[in-house]
């Protein structure tokens, strides 16, 4: 009988360890990491070792700032309330230091490295690495006159690029936000996966897609002393300028030259789009309003407009961006897609302006493309869902869909 209840123990004891936690590793742990954990309702467990700290305080960045527990193990832990789905930035604050948690890979988002963790979107697979053929993604270096430096750049080639010998491809030029750099797209957005995705499902054209560094100073230009001068100063607008223009001419004049000379491009404006998010949307208006004889696909991914936008005044279709907008025929045989994306959940002041340019473009009788992400935030799940809309629409025959 004794062997018997032993048995009995062993094999009730196998069963429960083989019943899945509800808590799953987070996607962006670093091997072998157990935490940080998500469950099925998006709530978040993170543990830490600190056993000398007297205060740890979590800080998610679009999201809870909370006190964690110490355990009499030394560590310390707490759990969130449900997460909505997407990416989220945070750091820990050790008895007044902030840090990042060592258990997750490190993204460059708000000016520094930081921990993230992945809250998945139910049902949702389009931003996810499926089995489907994959395009690469290539580092480059080119060198720019404008600013008198190397420059960085990632470089999307679609599914056998290497093996279609003779073919050659629209480019899409990507641009990511304030505080992050070029290889947010890949590292946060997961637009590789993205464009795989749709390309192998037929609904998008293969396309080369190129994520630049969206800083930029002018060779021999002294960096500005901004020191106690708030954003919205006379100092710090010229200061965003001055890096928009140089950025600009860098594109231009610089990027594109290198581009369509190292890859199979088709390098005319019909096959040339430009898009970006929150800063790269408010550069893509620039650099391509500027420029239509080198674009003719544009999307601003919550950051379309510029100041017009944060400014809170009206469109001047015959003033505004050299007047392209004055004449909407003309405009319309140009531009074959203007795309503006917002989240719903996002800041007021970004998503009334964007309601209000989508507005006064309908006004002008400016065809373009709107859409809302529903239930997002100033965030990557926004930015992912804008990607998904908007490079199906690239590079067809006819008229924009």
């Amino acid at each position: 009988m004794k062997i018997i209840s032993i048995a009995i123990m062993l094999v009730a004891s196998f069963c429960c360890a083989q019943v899945p936690e509800e808590f799953k590793p987070s996607s962006t742990n670093v091997w072998g990491a157990e935490y940080p954990r998500v469950d099925s309702a998006g709530r978040v467990e993170i543990r830490i070792k600190a056993p000398d700290a007297n205060k740890v305080k979590l800080n998610f960045w679009s999201g809870p700032k909370v006190d964690m527990m110490k355990q009499p193990d030394g560590f310390w832990t707490v759990t969130t309330p449900p997460l909505v789905p997407g990416l989220h930035y945070y750091t820990l604050t050790i008895d007044g230091a902030e840090v990042s948690d060592l258990n997750t890979h490190a993204f460059f988002g708000g000016t520094k490295e930081a921990s993230a963790v992945e809250v998945p979107e139910p049902g949702s697979t389009y931003y996810s690495i499926q089995d489907v053929p994959h395009g690469q993604v290539r580092e480059v270096w080119y060198h720019s006159k404008v600013t008198g430096t190397w420059r960085h750049a990632l470089v999307y080639l679609p599914p056998n690029y290497d093996a279609r010998t003779t073919e050659r491809f629209p480019v899409l030029y990507l641009q990511h936000g304030a505080g992050e750099d070029e290889t947010g797209w890949i590292r946060q957005g997961n637009a590789n996966f993205i464009l795989d995705n749709l390309i192998a499902s037929g609904n998008c054209t293969p396309m080369i897609v190129v994520m630049a560094y969206g800083y930029a100073r002018r060779a021999g230009q002294t960096p500005p002393d901004l020191t106690g001068k708030p954003f919205g100063s006379p100092e710090m607008m010229k200061a965003m300028q001055d890096m928009a223009a140089a950025f600009e001419d860098d594109v231009t004049h610089a990027l594109i030259a290198y581009v369509d000379s190292t890859f199979r491009t088709l390098s005319d404006r019909d096959h040339r789009a430009m898009a970006g998010l929150s800063m790269g949307g408010m550069q893509t208006f620039q650099i391509t309003l500027n420029h239509l004889d080198l674009f003719s696909y544009i999307g601003g991914f919550s950051g379309a407009g510029g100041m017009l936008v944060l400014g809170d005044r009206r469109l001047d279709p015959k003033s505004d961006y050299n007047g392209v907008f004055a004449d909407p025929a003309a405009f319309a045989k140009k531009v074959h897609l203007l795309w503006l994306g917002v989240g719903t959940q996002e800041p007021e002041r970004m998503r009334a302006g964007l309601l209000r340019l989508h507005a006064y473009l309908q006004e002008a009788n400016i065809q373009h493309v709107f859409y809302e992400s529903p239930g997002t935030d100033h965030e990557w799940q926004t930015w992912r869902r804008d990607l998904k809309d908007f490079a199906p629409r690239l590079f067809q025959t006819g008229e924009a869909k």
